[in-house]
């Protein structure tokens, strides 16, 4: 393999469209030196990435003459980022000089525009961290980044799976509970069920738990975070599933500031594969973050006038927020309610432009016999439709499946419920 190539793999991560999970970037401080207004564009609009959300970045024109300038009596940041174009000697004693005002444990991230394998050692062999060739993309930027803060051989990050409603009372943590149960029963991997409703969380009464202590002591003892103190308050609801259930009193306000999950978030990604967030219907500053950061985003909705306002704002928010990712899941349920006029999921689907991954019909035995004996869809009836239903979504949202498209006759909401019964 040739010297070319060999660069050309190191850097892969220039890539747009990345299958490879990034992990999100620790709360680090970033200075860019760019000569390019493209190179400037793609850095700024990472800064709005979700997995850039505790990173603090300037960006700066000047390119490496501005770089050394800056810090001559300035400390450096955790990463200088810094875009050169010129010839191989001229960059390597730009770096040199650099190296003189730079603070011991600062990270270097050179773009360029050679793909030079030699150029590549000697730059390693100055202690810069990574080499990125132009033009550079935000997933690209992204990664770079993220990957300086990977260790080596480490366990792959855990995905954190988030599910909300579009209003009071449409299921969704219901939907959360079941799904978080078909991941670690289906797919026999580790799961947490976090439940975020502090004050009216279901999640203990759905699985049958009273534990003593849970989400609410981290919440409200944050210099106690490590992940002995969180192991402590997990509720093991079976093997591979453990609860972080909410106290659901109300002997207390829960006014959160927008960070008050996110000591909690980071523990649980450095050791279980799989968290999900049975997020509860407010819009606050960290439920919304809560939202924007997730690997995965499951919106519940039933096929009413408010649900279809309400998604319509949510997935449209979510859009903005999230360019860089792929459009949240969604989920109709309770459809085929009898004498309720509904808006037809077709109609649902083509104004808030998204077809939904699957259609929930209306079974008020079947969901009220689970919720009364504070047990999962698939221990009531293992052979329903609707377990089945739950494993598909639980394979979607985990990439064990592609989102299959909705067959034409389920979008009608009447066809849907008798089809289903039939069977």
């Amino acid at each position: 393999m040739d010297a070319e190539s060999n660069l050309d793999d190191l850097n892969m991560q220039n890539g747009a469209a990345a299958a490879v999970q990034i992990a999100p970037v620790p709360r680090i401080s970033i200075q860019a030196f760019c000569e390019s207004p493209e190179t400037a564009n793609a850095i700024n609009d990472a800064i709005e990435d979700r997995r850039m959300l505790k990173a603090h970045i300037k960006v700066h024109m000047g390119g490496a003459p501005a770089a050394i300038e800056a810090f001559r009596g300035a400390p450096t940041p955790n990463v200088i980022v810094i875009e050169c174009s010129a010839d191989r000697g001229t960059l390597l004693g730009f770096l040199d000089e650099l190296a003189e005002f730079c603070d011991a444990g600062t990270k270097v991230l050179i773009i360029g525009r050679s793909n030079d394998i030699w150029l590549y050692r000697d730059l390693m062999a100055r202690g810069v961290s990574e080499y990125l060739i132009a033009p550079v993309d935000v997933l690209g930027f992204v990664r770079a980044i993220s990957e300086l803060y990977s260790t080596p051989g480490s366990v792959p990050v855990g995905r954190v799976f988030a599910v909300a409603g579009v209003k009071g009372g449409v299921g969704a943590s219901c939907m959360a509970h079941n799904i978080a149960w078909a991941i670690s029963r289906e797919f026999e991997s580790s799961t947490v069920l976090v439940d975020m409703d502090l004050g009216f969380g279901t999640a203990g009464l759905d699985f049958n738990q009273d534990p003593p202590q849970g989400v609410a002591e981290i919440v409200f003892a944050p210099e106690r975070l490590d992940a002995n103190f969180v192991d402590r308050l997990l509720s093991k609801c079976t093997d591979n599933l453990s609860l972080l259930a909410a106290p659901a009193t109300l002997d207390r306000n829960y006014d959160l500031g927008e960070t008050a999950f996110d000591g909690l978030i980071d523990v649980l990604r450095a050791s279980i594969p799989n968290i999900v967030l049975d997020i509860p219907h407010v819009w606050t500053a960290w439920s919304k973050r809560m939202l924007v950061a997730a690997d995965e985003i499951l919106v519940v909705a039933s096929p009413d006038l408010a649900s279809l306002r309400n998604a319509k704002s949510l997935l449209d928010t979510l859009r903005a927020a999230r360019p860089n990712d792929a459009a949240p899941k969604l989920v109709m349920n309770f459809v085929g309610v009898p004498k309720r006029p509904e808006i037809s999921v077709s109609d649902f689907a083509k104004a808030v432009d998204l077809h939904p991954l699957d259609i929930i019909p209306f079974e008020p035995k079947l969901f009220g016999t689970a919720a009364n004996n504070g047990q999962m869809i698939s221990e009531i009836e293992p052979g329903h439709k609707i377990t089945a239903s739950i494993g598909e979504i639980a394979r979607v949202m985990t990439g064990r499946a592609e989102m299959r498209p909705v067959k034409k006759n389920m979008l009608n909401p009447l066809s849907a419920l008798l089809s289903r019964r039939k069977s």
